[in-house]
């Protein structure tokens, strides 16, 4: 996920405000969400979709040196395409792309960092990107598609050092499997892709060069499930975005909690001047796109750790228990959404 600290920095700017809000909540923030949002208990029978196992081994293989943090263009990016691309066929997905399983991209990039770091270039061309779509049938005839996306690339390396991603985001994609492998067993009623976004890190250029172009058009889309950062929180807890926009998803979502060991908190999906200056994610990772298009989302996200855009985001910081509820937890999201959704 781009920087969400700059990304608020930007906007309180604007604003004329004088305080940086961090993605990680401050106390007052927690006591703020947590009175918008009561949880609900979570019941005994408690849904388990998910190969841990296999869970963890995916998480490990997107986040191992040898890609060397996966950045859009770079020969560690081309790998980590490549093996997403292999487990889209293993799986058996059908390819829902421009050529098999791709969509092939390119996009010129501005940094204003190139103005004063020596070495940064102001304007990067990327004519290598390519987004990953996969697609399941569904059962019910004329249903809208819900579409599952996770974005692939990181930061890659700096001055010699790996930045491996592993909650940003090698788990979303690893959930994004997940959901596809169990879909595959149990066939949804609308058809869903699944879709690993390139680019994500250098301003959701692949959500961008999907959402709206003749292989998905806005009003062919239900719904939005968009994971990113979704393996590490010592709280037990994640946020689902998204009901703001969509009060109906609320309840389904609650629903789900009632399956789920994972605490599901709701939030940060208004305006920061309507939620008491706790931070808007709305924009800040690939939903934002569809969004902007008009289509209903759900974001699963933790709050920033320490290890956020840092070397140290690495596979064996991951708590494998807690990743593993919260894949259960997603894919049951999903099933129960497909049900529940027109």
């Amino acid at each position: 996920m781009p920087s969400r600290a700059r990304r608020a920095l930007v906007a309180l700017t604007i604003l004329g405000g004088g305080v940086l809000y961090l993605r990680g909540a401050t106390h007052f923030e927690q006591q703020t969400i947590a009175a918008q949002a009561p949880m609900v208990a979570a019941a005994p029978a408690v849904a388990h979709h998910v190969d841990r196992a296999q869970l963890m081994n995916d998480l490990r293989a997107l986040a191992d040196p040898a890609l060397e943090g996966r950045r859009t263009g770079t020969a560690g990016g081309l790998k980590a395409r490549a093996w997403i691309e292999m487990q889209f066929g293993a799986i058996g997905l059908t390819p829902a792309g421009s050529s098999g399983y791709r969509q092939p991209f390119e996009f010129t990039h501005h940094s204003v960092k190139g103005f004063f770091m020596p070495g940064r270039p102001f304007e990067t061309t990327y004519r290598d990107a390519a987004n990953l779509i996969g697609k399941v049938s569904g059962t019910a005839d004329a249903a809208r598609a819900i579409v599952v996306t996770a974005h692939y690339d990181h930061l890659g390396a700096r001055d010699g050092i790996t930045y491996p991603g592993a909650d940003d985001n090698a788990s979303g994609v690893a959930v994004l499997l997940a959901v596809a492998r169990q879909l595959r067993v149990t066939p949804p009623r609308h058809p869903v892709l699944l879709v690993a976004f390139d680019a994500e890190e250098l301003g959701l250029r692949g959500a961008e060069a999907l959402v709206g172009s003749s292989l998905l058009p806005a009003s062919s889309i239900a719904l939005n499930v968009n994971l990113d950062m979704v393996s590490r929180n010592d709280d037990n807890e994640i946020f689902a975005a998204g009901t703001y926009q969509t009060p109906s998803l609320r309840p389904i979502l609650d629903d789900v909690q009632r399956r789920s060991a994972v605490k599901i908190l709701f939030g940060h999906d208004r305006p920061m001047v309507k939620a008491g200056s706790i931070e808007d994610w709305t924009t800040q990772s690939d939903h934002g796109v569809f969004h902007g298009a008009g289509v209903p989302f759900v974001y699963f996200g933790v709050v920033d750790h320490d290890d956020y855009h840092q070397p140290t985001d690495t596979a064996d910081r991951v708590n494998p228990r807690f990743f593993g509820d919260v894949a259960d937890m997603i894919v049951e999201a999903v099933v129960t959404l497909d049900r529940s959704i027109p």
